[in-house]
This record gives structure tokens, sequence and C-alpha cells, in this order.
């Protein structure tokens, strides 16, 4: 597989200045040069996070496809790792592929660089994936931040250290001094007006060293020069340490250091703020305004207070503001959580956490299919509160009724999750409802072995429970999974009695099941008649309903039906009106097969090179989501390679279908509906490539370049080679001279 660019990393942007560390970044640096595994390891709160975001920053344009954060610390179950990885990706396991394998095939031919952070406490779960990763992928480095080593083959471990403590030195070198520079930048972007005087230097100098060059721990005192002067929080925190070291100044170790710091930075705020900040800890990972006052705001601490005590706490570096899918979200420093769990008073507070949780996703579940985009906005930043309450329920009923009304979040983002959560959670005997959700991801999965049993299950359990919408639904799924299994007999009388129940019912998703079921079951057996009906029909039913997915695979049904009847005008238009939607509610899936369908409009309006680039794109993407195309869908996408193959030739053809690989999805996707021109095979080099060719000006061999750029000789050779071809050389020697001439 190609890997296609696509944009550049997700590492977060800086919030405040980065403050020292010029001989860790130097080092960790050398290290990533000569391997490709390194690990900064130290304690809570000596700044492993910040010090490898920012590494990574400065290393990413060295690498084609940039550099990526995967944030382990609020995962608790190792099982989900991977998945994690894969979401910092932007991958999705929407379809037939494992997560683990999907990631694997998605990094073999990618250079990048790879931040795995927080694995403390999944560390054989991390060091496994990354084991693997380095084993599949040749051009990929990793950055690993853990209190321990991940102990993988070829680590190189770089313990990181506290700031440099300041010494007695005149105040021109004292504010060089990285623990120093640290305390006066916070302080100053605290109070507005901070500055390191003769006055103060003495107490900044006693107050760096009393807490061990910490960063965490700094930049809790220096928000207080708000208040109070430099000597007074001295004072202060020396009365604290005081007494932990039993009235000695003796020094503590520095986990001690941190904790004392964070509880006397927690009894500086008032009753309230306490209060709110200890039920904070209720929540893993990240959590929204409206999640605070649903679940902390009670008894002492109203509603009404809610925005003026949670901006109190950022102000105060105890809470950390981030925004995700366009909301503003929070949450807290894992040390942080830690400590101020442990002040937590038992009221309640996790029964209002699950209860809150148990609400928001049947809500979802009731009204998900209807209003997808807006509930899929709200889970993805929940999603780890919603996998600890899913882990909290694994032995309580309300667990599979809580897996059970995210089966739209498992379909469209997480199937191979879903499937886990469900097959994890069900009882003997399920809810129809449940069956039904883990039918339709077997289908997804393309994976009739488990699909048929399941839903003949579900068949049983809606029948006893006289439940005739969600029986005509397992039917449609039934129908369609019994034809997938190749059993035609079966899928024709399960579809026959799901039409005479939907008959008599006014159910908006029986109905569409109905018509999914008839139109794919159609497309298979070559009935384009029947699918171009009943696709049409099911059509003008989700747009009335507002049922996105449905549209979206309804459309592409319309689609595939009319280019296998030769009308290739009609696919063009229901694909045109599709791909907005599958663009919306990010549905991989159906981007694929737009992609492909675009693809044959191109070979039927007799423009093959972007029919073929188009295809290229689908093949790409179909690797990343692990699609199986549908048997109803193949014969277009045959037909058009074959048109485009027969018109470019074969050496022309196969450029541009590794052009269309290569392309980003959302490029691919702005190509398919004609918003940028195809680019051409023998058009300006990539980014890399010019690095490359650069290098190769510069008279260095393959084996110097990839040490230079952080890729593998063999990655060089593959540039070199793509290089020599779009430039039409057949030397090194050419390349230099087009360099020379392209900067003349």
């Amino acid at each position: 597989m190609v890997t296609r660019s696509r944009r550049s990393g997700n590492l977060p942007a800086e919030a405040t200045s980065f403050v020292g560390r010029r001989r860790e970044l130097a080092e960790a640096r050398k290290k990533l040069a000569d391997g490709r595994l390194v690990s900064l390891v130290g304690p809570g709160g000596v700044g492993k996070t910040r010090l490898a975001i920012r590494l990574a920053t400065d290393l990413a344009r060295r690498f084609r496809d940039g550099a990526w954060l995967v944030e382990l610390g609020k995962l608790r179950d190792p099982a989900l790792v991977t998945h994690t990885a894969m979401a910092a990706l932007d991958l999705r396991d929407q379809a037939a592929s494992e997560p683990r394998e999907l990631l694997l095939r998605h990094l073999r031919d990618a250079e990048l660089l790879l931040v795995v952070d927080n694995c403390e406490h999944l560390l054989d779960a991390a060091a496994e994936l990354v084991g693997e990763v380095l084993r599949a992928a040749p051009a990929v480095r990793v950055i690993a931040t853990s209190q321990a080593p991940l102990r993988a083959a070829g680590e190189h471990v770089l313990p990181v250290p506290p700031l440099s403590l300041p010494a007695d030195d005149p105040l021109e070198r004292l504010r060089e001094n990285e623990a120093v520079r640290l305390f006066v930048e916070r302080a100053a972007a605290a109070s507005g007006d901070f500055e390191l005087t003769d006055a103060n230097r003495a107490a900044v100098v006693d107050l760096c060293r009393r807490l061990d060059g910490l960063p965490l721990a700094i930049e809790l005192a220096a928000v207080r020069t708000r208040a109070l002067a430099p000597a007074q929080i001295l004072d202060r925190l020396h009365d604290r340490f005081a007494l932990l070291a039993g009235g000695t100044r003796a020094a503590l170790p520095r986990h001690e250091t941190l904790r004392t710091t964070l509880e006397w930075s927690y009894d500086l705020l008032t009753s309230a703020e306490q209060t709110l900040l200890s039920r904070l800890s209720v929540f893993v990972g990240r959590f929204t305004l409206d999640d605070v006052e649903a679940v902390c705001c009670f008894g002492s601490v109203p509603a009404a207070q809610s925005v003026e005590l949670v901006s109190s706490l950022v102000d105060k570096s105890l809470l950390q503001r981030e925004h995700a899918a366009g909301t503003t979200v929070y949450r807290l420093y894992e040390t942080m959580r830690e400590y101020v769990g442990s002040t937590r008073s038992p009221d309640g507070l996790e029964q209002r956490w699950a209860d809150h949780y148990l609400r928001q996703c049947a809500q979802f579940g009731a009204e998900g299919r209807y209003r997808l985009v807006e509930w899929l906005t709200w889970i993805e930043p929940e999603i780890d509160n919603v996998r600890a309450l899913l882990r909290a329920l694994s032995d309580d009923v309300r667990g599979i009724a809580l897996a059970t009304s995210l089966t739209w979040y498992w379909i469209t983002r997480a199937t191979t999750e879903g499937v886990r959560w469900l097959d994890e959670l069900a009882p003997a005997a399920a809810l129809p409802w449940t069956y039904f959700a883990r039918g339709f991801l077997a289908v997804l999965q393309s994976d009739p072995v488990v699909a048929v049993p399941v839903l003949e299950r579900g068949l049983l359990a809606a029948r006893g429970a006289g439940q005739p919408d969600v029986l005509c639904q397992l039917l449609g799924m039934a129908a369609i999974a019994a034809h997938m299994a190749g059993d035609r007999p079966s899928a024709q009388r399960l579809l026959d009695e799901a039409v005479a129940l939907s008959a008599g019912q006014d159910d908006v998703g029986a109905t569409l099941i109905v018509h999914q079921a008839r139109t794919l079951n159609a497309l298979g057996d070559g009935d384009l008649d029947t699918a171009r009906s009943a696709a049409a029909d099911g059509a003008r039913l989700s747009r009335r309903a507002g049922d996105l997915y449905s549209l979206t695979m309804m459309l592409v049904n319309q689609g595939f039906a009319a280019l296998r009847s030769g009308d290739a005008d009609e696919a063009e238009r229901r694909f045109v009106e599709a791909l907005p939607i599958a663009r919306r509610v990010d549905d991989r899936v159906a981007q694929c097969y737009l992609l492909g369908g675009f693809g044959a409009c191109a070979a039927s309006a007799r423009d093959p090179q972007r029919a073929a680039q188009l295809l290229g794109a689908m093949d790409g993407l179909r690797v990343e989501v692990g699609v199986i195309i549908n048997s109803g869908m193949a014969p277009a996408l045959s037909s058009a390679t074959v048109s485009a193959r027969a018109a470019l030739g074969p050496a022309r053809f196969e450029s541009s279908l590794r052009d269309g690989r290569r392309m980003s999805r959302a490029d691919a996707l702005r190509l398919a509906l004609r918003e940028v021109a195809a680019p051409s095979p023998n058009g300006p080099l990539g980014p890399r490539e010019e690095d490359v060719a650069g290098l190769v000006a510069e008279g260095l061999s393959n084996k110097d370049i990839g040490a230079r750029l952080f890729i593998s000789e063999r990655t060089v050779e593959s540039h070199v080679r793509n290089i020599l071809n779009k430039l039409g050389f057949h030397s090194r020697a050419q390349i230099a001279s087009w360099v020379a001439a392209s900067e003349s």
C-alpha cells in the first residue's frame, strides 16, 4: 500500500511558552537519529509531555506525514490502546478489518513521528503496540513518555530531570536559569507585571529550590503572584514543608514535594472551589460545562456559580481548558486528578456521574439516528467517560442497555469496539435491540457467519416480546445477512415477511430497513429496476425523516444501480448529493464507495485519467478503512477500471492510480466534486520529494539522506525513483542540475 499524504499531525498548540530543556532536546534528537524509539522517563509533574510535544513540533517538518500525539493518560482499559491510537491518527474502525491490522497497514509506508504520552499505567499494552508499529513501519519513529521505561526492543531511555536549580548568581545570569525563567514567565502571565528584581530574587531562588525544579509545582506557585509576593508564597510553603518533614528543613522526596504543592494550592481555594475541584475528579478525560452542572453542582455548589468557579480554577492552572469538536471542554492534570480525588467526600457523586451519562446515552439511542451529526459531536470528546461507565457496569444489566444505546456511534465510528462491548456485556438472553445492533455490526464487517445466528436469536426475542417495530428491522437486517451468506431463499422469505409487516406500521426505521434490504439484495441479484425503485423510495423517506446515514446509503445505492443501468449522468447526480452528507457525518465507508462511483462516472465520460485517480483514491481509503466491496457495486467498479486502463494504457493507468492513492482523503473528495483539478503525474514534486532532491543535489548518499530526514534508506530509494520518473530523468546528476536551475 502506498500511504497517501494527509494533514501533517494533531499536535496541540502550546498555550504557554516553552522554557529551557536545551540539553534534553539535543539529547533526544541525537537518540532519535540513532534509534527509532526514545522514551522520556521521569516522575509526575516533571514536564515530560511538554518536552515531547516541543520535540515533536521541532521535528515534524522532517517527516512527510507529520507528527501525531496519542494520549493514554485518560485511558484505563489496555484493550483500547489501539482504538485510541487510531482515533488520534484520524483513522476509522468502521468495517471489516481488526483495528490493529488497520493501524499497522496505515503506518507501513508512512513517514511520521508518533508521540505516545503517559504510558506508565498501561506499560505492557503500550510496549506491545509500539513494538508492533516499529516492526511493521520502518519509517516511523516514536517518542514515548512514562514514569517507567517501556522495556521495548530498541528503546533509548532519556531520563527527564527537574529543571536546573538556581545558584546564588548575579541577576542577569539568574534570569537564564531554567527554573527561574519558568517562574518569572508564568508569574508575569498571571499577574501582568511581575519582574525579577534584586528585591525578590532571593525569594524566587529559594522557591525554585524548595520546589525541586518541578515545572508543575513551579507553575502552581507562580500563578499565586496575583495575590502574594514571592516571599509570602515562600513563607507559606516553608510552613507546609516543615510540617511534613517533622519541623526540619530536610529535603523531601520529589513526589512529596509535588503532592505538598498540590495540597497547598488546594488549601488556598475557597470552600466552593475546593468542593467543585474535588468533584471534578469523577470525570475520566474531558468534560463540558453542561456535564459539570449536571454532575457536580448541588448542595454548596449551585449551578449558577459554575461558570465563575470553573473559570477561576482555569485561571489558577488547576484545570485545563481545550477545544474539541467546536466546543470548549475541560480536564484535570492526572496528578491533580489523583490528589483531589482523595479529598472527595462520599456524597453519591459517582451515582450522579453514572446517571448523567446513562441519561445522555439513552437520549442518543432514542434520537441519534435522526440527529446524527449533533450526537456524534457530543460523544466524541466524552467517549472516555462513556467507556469508564461501560466498564463500571460490566456486571450490571444497565451495561448492555448502555452499549446498545450507542449503536449509531459503533456503526459510524467504532465497529470493532462496539462488537467487543456487546459481546462482553450481553446476557444469555439479550434485548431484541441488542441483537439488532450486534447483527448490524456483523453485516458491516461482512461477517454473515456471526450475523445470521445473532439475528435469528433477535427474531425469536422480538416475537416473544411482541415488538413488531423491532421485529421488522431485524427481519430486514436478517434478509441482508442471509443474502450475504448466499442463502437466497431465506433472504427472500425474510424480506417478504418484513415487507408485509412494515405495511401495517407507521415506523420510519422499519420502512427504511425494508428499502435497504430490497435495494442491496436486488443489486446483488442484478435486478436493477427493483434496486433503483427501492433506493429512490428509501432516499425520499430518509430526506423527510432527517436520517443522514440512511440517506447517504440510499443515494449511493441509487447511483450504483444507475451506473449498472448505463445512466452515468443520473449516477453522478446522486453521488453529488451524497458526498457532502458523507462528509458531514464523516462516514468513511460511504466516502470510499463514492470515490469509486465518481471514478466510474469519469470513465463513462471518457475522462480516464481522472477516473484512474479516483479509483486509486477509493482503493487507498478502502484499505485504510477495511472495506470489503459489496458484490452489487463491484461490477460497475470493475467495468470502470477496464475502461480507464484501456484508454490510458497500462503504464499511464498505473501511474494515475498511484497518484490517486497518494492523495489525501480531503483532496480526493474535492477532486470527485471537481473542486480541484486532477493532479498531473508529471507535475511538481511533493514536499518530501523536494527535500530528497535538494539533498541529492548536495551530493549525499541515500544512507546519509535517510539519516538527515529520519527515514529509511529503502524509503529514500523509493523517493529518488519517483523523482526520476516524474522529471523524466535517468541519473542523480540530472536531479542535481534541475535543483540548481530551479534555485537560480
